[in-house]
């Protein structure tokens, strides 16, 4: 990264340390530190990460400015490095007209027609996780559902049904998922590829992977067979009448993995703990499922007449949304409130700093569903929430895990009530994505105590 000369054109912040700048407060409690910012400095705060400046905003029309209505004057490829290793040059790691072109060809793999053809895959997995459990369990929901979503995944991009959870595929994924990049490692780049190291297990895993991907994709090219999946719909594609490598599909692939899974299996998670702290919510909730669905799994025809679910899943996304952090590097000068701030300054976007904002949002620490209820969701201000993002290059995986969201929650909040056990902590741990920090740990109980 070049650095940039600190001029008096940038927006106030808190002093940097020599060399540090502002990088320990950062890594040492990034939410706290990104509210503190907020209180401190308002719309704007100038923040260094060693010695290289970065804008953080706050306010809903300057996030507007840069994602939607400027977004050809900022990348982002440079704020995904650290999912590279993993995704290759997919989306995340793309800019300009190569991420255009890219979106245009990966797109059809998300219409509403494809993705809704995904929805019984999503009901059966969920029946049968839920099958081999019994009221009185204890078990680690974050553990439950992360396999689960990432089944999912796997069974609608590539076919592949990772149903043994000790298979070495399946422990593939956990070597990368439970071993993220830190925010200290993304930031110094230091990454030793031992056994013992997070970086190390993350490469063991990928190693794994991509011989099963490429396998897969030579048998697939060989068979000639439309399964229906992503893998299918990537091997038909063609970019300049030229069919796309083993390369490209390998890493289209691995970044909706990433996306697809982290998403929905953290939000689910955190809507399961604000549903068990707060008892009407779930009360309101389970009635709506009884009431519409009496006891069966929820079928896509069946998700128009369940609002409440959606609301839940929103409300979600607001108080813990998973990408908690957008970062952007401005190609040439632009112009933000009285400050014109120069070529190549790093900008990032706190999602949970604007969607807790008291001034924007009533009750802001509260869970409250229904505020998405129409009458009330109408006076929201516009751009205060962008859970998925915004503009360009807003989440192409957005149906995906909404759907996914939703049919999950109502299947498995009838059949058990989920009590988290006594004495356990929920705190929260800001990796690349928002993830619980110690999981959540749950004891089952029959619905007939809701």
């Amino acid at each position: 990264m070049d650095a940039i000369q600190q001029k008096s054109i940038l927006p106030p912040g808190p002093k940097p340390l020599p060399v540090l700048g502002n990088n320990h407060s950062f890594v040492r409690d990034p939410l706290n530190f990104l509210q503190t910012l907020h209180q401190t400095y308002g719309p704007m705060a100038t923040i260094r990460m060693a010695d290289t400046p970065s804008v953080v905003l706050f306010e809903p029309e300057h996030i507007h400015y840069v994602l939607t209505e400027n977004p050809r004057n900022f990348t982002s490829a440079e704020f995904a490095q650290g999912l590279q290793e993993f995704t290759g040059h997919g989306l995340f790691n793309l800019d300009g007209d190569t991420h255009r072109q890219q979106r245009r060809l990966v797109q059809p793999a998300f219409h509403r027609k494809r993705v809704e053809n995904y929805a019984d895959t999503m009901r059966q997995y969920t029946i049968e996780m839920l099958n081999t459990w019994k009221a009185g369990d204890r078990i680690a929901l974050d553990q439950e559902l992360q396999q689960l979503t990432m089944r999912i995944v796997a069974k609608c991009l590539f076919d592949i049904d990772l149903g043994l959870r000790n298979s070495k595929l399946g422990q593939a994924f956990t070597d990368i998922l439970e071993n993220q990049p830190r925010l200290l490692e993304t930031i110094t780049k230091l990454r030793i590829d031992l056994p013992f190291t997070d970086y190390g297990k993350r490469q063991r895993g990928k190693r794994i992977i991509d011989k099963v991907i490429y396998e897969l994709i030579a048998q697939r090219r060989t068979e000639g067979i439309d399964k229906g999946d992503f893998l299918s719909m990537l091997l038909e594609t063609t970019e300049d009448d030229k069919a796309l490598t083993d390369t490209q599909i390998r890493d289209h692939i691995m970044t909706f993995v990433a996306a697809g899974h982290e998403t929905s299996s953290n939000t689910l998670v955190w809507a399961f703990y604000l549903l068990a702290q707060n008892d009407p919510q779930y009360q309101k909730l389970y009635l709506e499922l009884q009431e519409q669905l009496q006891g069966q799994p929820p079928t896509l025809a069946d998700l128009s007449k369940t609002p409440y679910t959606e609301w839940v899943i929103n409300e979600t996304l607001r108080l813990y949304p998973p990408a908690y952090l957008i970062g952007r590097r401005a190609r040439e000068e632009f112009k933000l409130g009285e400050y014109t701030l120069p070529a190549k300054t790093f900008v990032l976007i706190s999602k949970w700093v604007l969607h807790r904002r008291p001034d924007l949002w009533e009750n802001a620490d509260t869970f409250q569903p229904e505020r998405w209820r129409p009458e009330n969701a109408k006076n929201i201000v516009p751009w205060s929430y962008i859970p998925f993002g915004a503009g360009p290059r807003m989440c192409i995986g957005m149906p995906f895990a909404q759907m996914e969201m939703r049919l999950l929650l109502a299947t498995m909040i009838q059949r058990f009530k989920f009590r988290i056990v006594p004495g356990f902590k929920m705190e929260t741990d800001p990796l690349i994505t928002l993830r619980p920090k110690n999981g959540l740990q749950v004891i089952l109980e029959p619905v007939s105590q809701a």
